[in-house]
């Protein structure tokens, strides 16, 4: 029920804002994979006319990190923080993303960026989907969580349980409330976000016990850096399923979320779908293209028309 809920919620994000969607991703910056946000919401400049001309893909963060720019070229194994070999693989990469050229001089590879990367990036928002407070798993350190790292400039706990006090008293004050209905997409806010101190360091939660709490003090530059791999991965990933059951009761909203009309409500095809389910049909799948329904709701673009000057340099190649 949960990822169900999940690709309801981001379909009707995705229709009320401007914001660039996408599911599951990490969120910790230390420990890689300590922390999933359910959903993230990317709210984006004017420049994200420009992000959108470069690629549909995730640039590799390395090669937007590296010490290359759109002026003279520079080796790459001395403009990516990494082995010769690992340089090599990102650098072409990049270059058929179209956000590198390469061309050889005397036997080394050297790249520039095509374009500047722009600062396309205003806010990220993050949610944590908890349909049922009745079962909160372990919201309370998530939360607690996101509250002390501040990697988002708000986090949200959507919920399509009634809200009481109580539930409000156990969760982190600069947390947002939204009760949310999947089925009819409405959206009402219990309680507004606070903005975190995002600019800040912060303080990632490793491990707890009854006296002790095992922590990372995080930099600022840290969280920027990770704030910027969240945006390109979403960027890059969506939130839409990639494929739909072959299922006669399986169709495809408007917005392309999976609907069952045996158990009349979204599912989620990963996990509701199957031989298993007692009211499977084998069928055809529904006819949706995720991507083209991404082009047309988002600033996200299908094809873009790139920005290099050449065809990254694969000629010399």
């Amino acid at each position: 029920m949960e990822v169900a809920f999940e690709l309801a919620l981001s379909a009707r994000l995705e229709a009320a804002t401007d914001w660039i969607v996408a599911r599951q991703l990490g969120a910790a910056v230390e420990t890689p994979g300590a922390r999933v946000m359910d959903t993230v919401g990317i709210v984006p400049t004017d420049a994200v006319t420009d992000r959108a001309a470069v690629t549909s893909e995730t640039i590799p963060p390395l090669a937007i990190e590296g010490e290359v720019g759109a002026g003279e070229a520079v080796p790459v194994t001395e403009a990516l923080d990494c082995g010769p070999e690992r340089a090599a693989a990102i650098a072409e990469r990049a270059a058929e993303l179209g956000f590198f050229e390469r061309e050889r001089r005397g036997g080394r590879t050297y790249v520039r960026q095509t374009a500047r990367y722009p600062d396309w990036i205003d806010r990220l928002v993050g949610v944590e989907n908890k349909p049922d407070l009745g079962r909160p798993g372990d919201l309370d350190f998530q939360l607690r969580f996101d509250v002390e790292l501040a990697l988002f400039d708000e986090v949200w706990l959507a919920t399509e349980s009634y809200v009481t006090g109580a539930h409000l008293n156990r969760i982190p004050d600069p947390v947002g409330v939204w009760r949310f209905d999947p089925e009819t997409g409405e959206r009402e806010t219990i309680r507004e976000a606070s903005p975190l101190p995002v600019d800040e360091p912060g303080v990632e939660l490793r491990a707890e016990e009854p006296l002790r709490t095992d922590v990372a003090i995080v930099d600022a530059d840290a969280k920027a850096r990770q704030r910027r791999r969240i945006a390109e991965r979403a960027w890059g990933k969506g939130w839409r399923p990639e494929s739909f059951p072959g299922c006669t009761r399986c169709s495809a909203t408007e917005a392309g979320v999976p609907y069952c009309s045996f158990h009349d409500r979204p599912v989620a095809p990963s996990m509701d779908c199957g031989a298993d389910c007692p009211g499977y049909e084998p069928g055809e799948e529904p006819a949706v293209d995720p991507d083209e329904l991404r082009d047309e709701r988002s600033h996200w673009v299908r094809d873009p028309s790139g920005v290099g000057r050449e065809q990254a340099g694969l000629d010399q190649f």
